[in-house]
């Protein structure tokens, strides 16, 4: 449970119809394998005691006198399992029969929650036999079951002791299917898990709809859904069933038995600390009147992750969804580009062009809102300045670049401006430091800002949500524009976007943009090598972007902690990374990420493409002065 993690397991039980002395020891085989898996929480089907088949044999004595005693003794044979489990079960009181699920821990009963809707249409009749959830009366009532003095009601929470964000409810199959399900309250209440025991027949379309409304339902509610469907071993008189478990978080599905798999226990690990920071910063949802809490007791130990975290957080796996984000991405900047330059009467784009990836792609966006204004691209002012560190490989392809895209391009050598300035401000120019590369960086910012001036133009803001985070920008340097098309694209997203395009358009410029995806992410700021290679490679000072996006997303899409972070990393990056320089990173990017947000305070405006943005306009209200200590002391104390 440690990070928040909750290993999660559902189960299949291959019932025997109305043999509840069979059925309790496969619930007892599907109890002790979830407790050696080292699962927090249990679910198994609806009704899998008796059978949820059983039909008209529900009016029978010798049926349902057979469940308190098999309940008892499941309870007895399972007082040292660590699991929670959700089992379901039919359960006589005051003279009503209701489809329930008992909620069992360590021995004790916790809690036992009826069934909401009953289905009574096709080739359901459950009415025939059980009574609503609403014949109680809409209230908790307190049953003697099993020799235990038990809550019995809709309106239960189960919480565990000292670990608050793990807390679950119960809905029972057709409830999930109805437009104000139980779960709607259940997570309003603070339920950040809901587990539905189920029986659900399969029919033609079914299995998808059914992972369709559990995944749309787990993102709605931000929760975790743990769904258990019934087995095949039902009564096949009418209705075959096939075991379609799932293991849904916020939208994502973590874990499936297929229908008809034989899987037998499905695993994943869902992360409630991450649901609950979802819920904290989404101040719309609901919450509701307190239900009945019912603690339960778990020791803290640490989950084994076993569930997928993906390398590149900000880019889709699949090629078609990348391709699909990249044109969505580049749709978002030019458009709004587009109404910056018309809402202004630009006359022109300025836009400093270095033959790299970043200033490539905002020459992209910028080509595609001039196209969507009807404008001239000859009115794109493409301004490529040369100075010290500028390579041949680089000043080519920006060149090359401009002429396939039918732009303007204006070459200004900056080099005796800067050298001019050196003398001003008595800066050797055999001091590479900080002043020496700065320089560079705003001679060619002044140079755009006054050529916008010249020709009635915005200038194009080129630097990306990765340098932003770092602060791996020049102040009032390549800091500052009109207007930052790049401003909420990370690096990572920043070569995928640049690698559509020259899929999509081919030729020549698909050719120069290929060479400029090959190119070293640079600033160019450092005199080139006597070969003339790049000799200032930015992954070699800050680090590598992929870990630095990495914990970019982790951090401001779900508040992870340092040793989260580190946590995280380890288990992605097992096979890429050594722990030592995760962690390395992860403290440059702890100690960067907040002592210069005060370059972000003052960023130019820029389009948001996505979850994850820096603005102080829109989802990042950070002080500029705000400390890391915590943060870092926290990396600094990590278990060895």
């Amino acid at each position: 449970m440690k990070h928040g993690f909750i290993k999660a397991a559902v189960g299949s039980v291959d019932v025997t119809v109305a043999d509840i002395g069979a059925n309790s020891e496969k619930i007892l085989s599907r109890m002790k394998e979830a407790d050696e898996a080292g699962a927090n929480l249990l679910l198994l089907p609806e009704l899998c005691l008796t059978g949820y088949t059983c039909g008209d044999l529900f009016f029978s004595d010798a049926l349902l006198d057979g469940v308190e005693p098999a309940l008892e003794e499941i309870l007895q044979k399972t007082a040292s399992l660590y699991p929670v489990t959700v089992l379901g079960l039919p359960l006589r009181y005051a003279g009503k029969l209701y489809n329930c699920a008992a909620v069992l821990h360590r021995g004790k009963l916790l809690g036992v929650v009826p069934k909401t809707a009953l289905p009574n249409y096709g080739e359901f009749y459950e009415r025939r036999q059980f009574s609503p959830a609403k014949t109680l009366g809409g209230v908790t009532h307190t049953l003697t079951l099993a020799g235990q003095s038990v809550p019995f009601g809709t309106d239960l929470l189960f919480q565990c002791e000292g670990m608050p964000d793990y807390c679950f409810g119960v809905e029972i199959c057709e409830d999930l299917w109805l437009s104000s399900p139980p779960s709607e309250r259940l997570a309003a209440a603070g339920a950040t898990l809901i587990c539905n025991p189920s029986a659900s027949d399969e029919v033609i379309g079914k299995a998808d709809y059914r992972r369709l409304l559990v995944l749309s339902t787990s993102a709605r509610l931000l929760c975790g859904y743990l769904y258990g469907n019934a087995s095949p071993g039902e009564s096949t008189q009418d209705m075959v069933f096939s075991s379609h478990h799932i293991i849904a978080e916020n939208g994502s599905l973590l874990a499936e038995n297929r229908p008809f798999e034989e899987k037998g226990l499905i695993l994943s690990e869902i992360d409630v600390k991450r649901l609950a920071h979802e819920r904290h910063r989404t101040t719309t949802f609901p919450s509701c009147p307190t239900m009945t809490v019912l603690p339960f007791a778990q020791p803290m130990r640490q989950t084994e992750l076993t569930r997928p975290f993906a390398k590149n957080p900000f880019v889709p796996p699949a090629e078609a969804d990348r391709k699909a984000r990249a044109e969505a991405i580049l749709s978002i900047q030019s458009q709004g580009l587009k109404k910056r330059l018309a809402h202004t009467g630009a006359k022109t784009a300025v836009i400093g062009i270095s033959g790299g990836l970043d200033s490539t792609l905002a020459l992209l966006v910028t080509v595609r809102a001039f196209d969507l204004l009807g404008k001239d691209r000859r009115e794109i002012l493409a301004v490529t300045m040369p100075c010290f560190g500028t390579t041949k490989r680089t000043r080519g392809n920006a060149g090359r670049l401009c002429e396939e895209l039918g732009v303007t391009l204006k070459e200004v050598n900056i080099t005796a401006a800067v050298r001019q300035h050196f003398a001003d401000i008595g800066q050797s120019e055999e001091t590479l430091d900080v002043t020496y590369e700065n320089s560079q960086a705003r001679e060619r910012t002044q140079v755009l800002m006054d050529l916008a001036n010249l020709t009635g133009g915005l200038v194009i803001g080129t630097g990306d949500l990765s340098e932003l985070a770092l602060g791996w920008a020049t102040y009032n340097g390549d800091h500052m524009s009109m207007y930052g098309v790049n401003t909420s694209v990370p690096k990572t997203l920043v070569r995928y976007i640049v690698r559509y395009e020259a899929d999509r358009t081919g030729g020549a410029l698909a050719e120069v943009l290929s060479d400029i995806l090959d190119t070293p992410v640079s600033p160019e700021l450092l005199p080139a090598k006597e070969n003339g290679e790049i000799a200032q490679k930015t992954e070699d000072l800050v680090g590598p972007y992929e870990l630095h996006d990495f914990f970019l997303y982790h951090m401001l899409r779900f508040g992870s902690s340092p040793a989260k972070l580190f946590r995280l990393a380890k288990a992605a990056y097992r096979d890429d990374y050594t722990d030592e320089v995760i962690l390395h990173w992860l403290k440059t990017f702890v100690r960067r990420f907040f002592s210069q947000q005060f370059k972000r305070s003052c960023m130019p405006d820029g389009p948001k493409v996505g979850s994850v943005t820096l603005s102080p306009r829109g989802d990042l209200r950070m002080p500029s002065d705000a400390s890391a200590a915590l943060w870092l002391k926290e990396l600094e104390n990590l278990p060895e």
